[in-house]
């Protein structure tokens, strides 16, 4: 109670008159007095000097903390205690943000599975290397806010997923092949086995017939949750079904070939699409099938080794695809044709039991017609006596006809996808047409 009566007396118990300040590390360090005591919790600073003969656990206590980061050490002895509020009169201000290493510090390559605080970073540069993003953060009464260094020019939103949930925060960082995660509880202390995939639950909000066996469904991500599956990746569907956990891979799409597929300037990507073929004398897809609107499903964070930047400067694309391995080319298709200058032609060759089998064929043929770099041609292994156009399966005379090529010197990728033995049969027949491995690409999960 003498403690309350004093901040509100109105005297100064900062020394500042009631100005608030950034607090470098270095300016930090000067004040471990008991007469001039700072001690940072939470990423705040306060001046405890007024406060050394009221605090219960004694001045020495306090002073293990004088001018340092006390964020441990208060949560050691009493993480429970509205330090906020007790201390509120004694607020100096924020500590600054820096960057995480020094300019003059030489890269080193290093892989790290999870991301050091930013107040760690200086004591581990020899070990970990700039390479390796790093976190900070701070709180006021309302808000957390958690501020992540990845030292990269060209971070797009699909590279953070972000996840808030049961009082805990995730995210988790892509930097060229490597993922980073910070996961911090809230609250309270969070046990949880961190390796392998993470999944949050999505609410399915719409469910519509694209062909006689093949569905779209719409799922929305939880409220909390910031998750953009890049180009080229798939996720994972978990359903619980008879007593056990079953997962199994799709890859997302746009709901429609005509999206405009520019980076958004802020990160309201809410719905997650599926093109998902029901089989019904499946294990899972029937169990899909049956799901409600308002019913959840559990979705993985991305996985997959698509790169996106073997589109850059390709001047000619070639989507081979069977049944529904047209998923993949989907964002492929709408990524190249929207961001890809360079790019002189995109040919799909799309391979089909029936005519009543082919995904989203009226939008095929009128992307076709609306864009003239775009030519699509459908093949077909079981068609009626009325079907003119290609027949068979996949093939080295189809290939050598579809695959050609502007000049021995042109860039071009193959990107192909569908059942075990139509991949393994297309890649060695490219391999046989002498593509290179780099110039081909096949979906697989």
């Amino acid at each position: 109670m003498d403690w309350i009566r004093l901040t509100k007396s109105g005297k100064d118990l900062t020394g500042l008159k009631g100005r608030l300040i950034e607090v470098t590390e270095e300016e930090l360090k000067k004040h471990n007095k008991k007469d001039d005591c700072w001690i940072c919790i939470r990423g705040f600073v306060y001046n405890v000097s007024p406060y050394m003969e009221y605090h219960p656990g004694g001045e020495d206590e306090l002073m293990r903390a004088a001018g340092s980061d006390g964020t441990d050490l208060f949560d050691q002895v009493h993480r429970w205690v509205n330090y906020e509020s007790m201390l509120k009169e004694c607020l100096v201000g924020r500590m600054a943000m820096k960057p995480a290493f020094p300019k003059d510090y030489h890269e080193e390559k290093k892989v790290l599975n999870g991301m050091l605080p930013q107040s760690q970073v200086t004591d581990t540069l020899a070990k970990e290397g700039p390479s390796s993003p790093s976190y900070d953060w701070f709180q006021t009464d309302s808000l957390v806010t958690i501020v992540i260094y990845t030292k990269q020019k060209d971070i797009n939103l699909d590279s953070v997923i972000v996840d808030h949930r049961d009082d805990s925060f995730r995210a988790e960082t892509v930097i060229k092949d490597y993922s980073y995660l910070v996961h911090v509880a809230l609250s309270h202390e969070i046990q949880e086995d961190f390796s392998g995939l993470f999944y949050r639950k999505c609410q399915l909000v719409s469910k519509e017939d694209v062909t006689h066996d093949t569905k779209l469904f719409c799922l929305m991500l939880p409220p909390s949750t910031h998750l953009e599956v890049p180009v080229g990746q798939h996720v994972y569907l978990r359903l619980p079904i008879t007593g056990t956990e079953i997962v199994k891979p799709y890859t997302p799409v746009c709901d429609s070939l005509f999206s405009e597929f520019k980076e958004p300037v802020l990160p309201n990507n809410i719905y997650i699409y599926f093109l998902i073929k029901i089989y019904p004398a499946g294990f899972f897809t029937p169990e899909l099938d049956q799901l409600q609107i308002g019913d959840y499903v559990s979705v993985s964070n991305p996985e997959g080794n698509f790169i996106i930047s073997q589109l850059q400067e390709l001047e000619d694309l070639f989507l081979l695809a069977a049944g529904t391995g047209f998923t993949p080319m989907v964002k492929v298709l709408n990524y190249a044709l929207t961001n890809i200058p360079s790019l002189r032609k995109v040919k799909l060759m799309f391979f089909n039991k029936t005519e009543d089998d082919i995904i989203w064929r009226s939008q095929l043929e009128k992307l076709a017609f609306k864009d003239k770099r775009f030519e699509v041609e459908f093949v077909l292994s079981a068609p009626t006596s009325e079907w003119s156009g290609k027949q068979g399966y996949i093939s080295p005379a189809l290939l050598s006809e579809f695959l050609k090529r502007r000049s021995d010197t042109s860039k071009v990728l193959i990107c192909l996808c569908g059942p075990t033995p139509f991949t393994e049969q297309g890649m060695k027949m490219l391999h046989d047409l002498n593509f290179s491995k780099d110039e081909i690409h096949s979906f697989t999960a």
